[in-house]
């Protein structure tokens, strides 16, 4: 996802608990840099602008981690299946996913105090759909309403701190507490998400967002106007990204199922197949494409692509995993759960820190490789789990998780906004936020599937360990695609 800003775009996060911190190190030295030109109005009340953009990017970095937490009380409550629950879960992200390249555009040309207010009034207002929601249909509706209002919140919460503080040193350290505020969400969010569904039951996860929309509307009527820029918007590219995405995850979901030969499934795949087909053709053709073909036929490019789409992956997949294995195999409590979050999240925070540094002494390809590896051990590490494994190996076991992603990402974007000129590293951020969000989306697709198709509509081990496999396997091919093509001195 990116912010349009004149001609330069400033790359920005994804609500993705797995790498807050990196994405945003990139989105804050990208900031500070900027284009030079064409500042937005009179900067008004600074301090508005940055407790509202803050509060946009924490609200929507809890939301999908707690949700996680919320899953099994979901489940039954609305007599859903794990095909709803996988619904819930990325009819959000893969909304948030196909529209953020696109977002930071509209951004622009709707100015953006008048763009993240809409974001924010269009996430709150789903959030209350969701809480309000009499079944499943209805809940998957209105996360795919929140998915994409997160997506234009994001690159305009960053649009709203740059119109703030025009200056370079200022602004640098308005977006280093936005960033912690996002590691605060990821830290915060399972356990809040737990805490919540236990005492007040899961639509309050929901429901906690409505006030903190109406302090962020509030406190945007204190931001200067912003002014709207000229920026061409990529229709046909957008929807047939949605297409493809969409079309994939049906036939993911619905394969695992209703069988992997059922019309629904086929026909998942079909629009998947007709919208990866369609896409190239219309960006080739397109005057100011989302995607500019060239920039993928660079190696440093597609394969920072493939490693963040794997990284993401595994991630996502154990959360999904590790939610429903504590809460259906091991019968713990939401509280409990959402705790046992809290030491991965510390180590991904202190593994950022050391990522750049480490980076600087022997190069990004060593790192990024090596993240990797530590990934897919923490997959197969894993596949051992039972109901009864003593819940300290279970954390040991888990800490791998933790370094690998945030060991890699940092210097995987880093390495990919090298890559490429100036003026496009906004769109390779978004690209490869993208890519992460989706890999994000399509494990939990694959899991649920792989889960349903053991035969146990709640959770089963066969099912998880087939998955952990994959994607061990998945971290394995892109560690060594990595290892094969990225340039020996790639240092910081």
């Amino acid at each position: 996802m990116s912010v349009t800003t004149g001609h330069d775009r400033v790359p920005s996060t994804a609500p993705d608990p797995s790498a807050v911190p990196p994405s945003a190190q990139r989105a804050v030295a990208a900031a500070t840099a900027g284009s030079g030109t064409g500042h937005d109005d009179a900067p008004g009340r600074p301090g508005a602008a940055l407790v509202a953009a803050l509060l946009g990017f924490t609200v929507i970095t809890v939301d999908v981690s707690a949700v996680n937490l919320a899953l099994p009380a979901i489940r039954d409550h609305l007599h859903a299946g794990m095909s709803g629950l996988q619904w819930v879960v990325d009819g959000y992200t893969l909304m948030f996913a196909a529209l953020m390249l696109s977002a930071g555009a509209l951004a622009d040309r709707a100015g953006a105090r008048r763009a993240y207010g809409w974001g924010v009034a269009l996430f709150t207002l789903a959030s209350l759909g969701c809480a309000l929601a009499p079944g499943i249909g209805t809940l998957v509706a209105a996360r795919i309403l929140q998915g994409g209002a997160a997506a234009v919140v994001m690159p305009a919460s960053l649009a709203l701190i740059r119109q703030a503080y025009p200056d370079a040193r200022h602004r640098a350290r308005a977006i280093a507490l936005w960033t912690v505020g996002g590691s605060v969400a990821m830290a915060a969010g399972p356990v809040l998400g737990g805490t919540l569904t236990q005492t007040a039951g899961w639509r309050s996860v929901f429901l906690l967002n409505l006030p903190v929309g109406a302090v962020i509307l509030l406190l945007l009527t204190r931001v200067a106007r912003s002014p709207r820029r000229p920026a061409p918007l990529d229709l046909p590219g957008q929807l047939t990204a949605v297409v493809a995405l969409a079309g994939l995850a049906l036939g993911v979901i619905e394969g695992g199922h209703e069988g992997w030969t059922s019309t629904v499934a086929l026909s998942g795949f079909a629009a998947a197949a007709a919208g990866a087909l369609a896409f190239p053709w219309v960006e080739r053709r397109h005057r100011a494409p989302m995607v500019p073909p060239a920039m993928l036929r660079r190696r440093e490019v597609s394969v920072s692509l493939a490693v963040g789409f794997a990284i993401n992956a595994g991630f996502y997949g154990v959360v999904f995993l590790l939610g429903l294995y504590c809460q259906e195999l091991r019968g713990m409590s939401g509280i409990a759960t959402g705790l046992m979050f809290v030491p991965l999240s510390v180590l991904i925070t202190s593994t950022n820190l050391v990522s750049p540094r480490l980076a600087e002494r022997i190069g990004r390809r060593p790192v990024i490789v090596t993240g990797q590896v530590i990934l897919a051990v923490a997959m197969f590490a894993l596949l051992p789990l039972t109901a009864d494994t003593p819940l300290w190996l279970v954390l040991l076991l888990l800490a791998p998780t933790g370094i690998g992603g945030a060991l890699a990402v940092p210097a995987l974007t880093a390495l990919l906004m090298d890559s490429v000129p100036g003026d496009r590293a906004g769109t390779a951020s978004g690209l490869l936020n993208a890519l992460r969000q989706t890999g994000g989306a399509l494990v939990v697709a694959l899991f649920g599937s792989l889960l349903a198709a053991s035969g146990d509509e709640t959770f089963s081990l066969p099912g998880m360990r087939t998955g952990l496999l994959a994607v061990g396997l998945l971290l394995c091919a892109t560690a060594a695609v990595a290892a094969a093509l990225l340039p020996r001195d790639s240092r910081v």
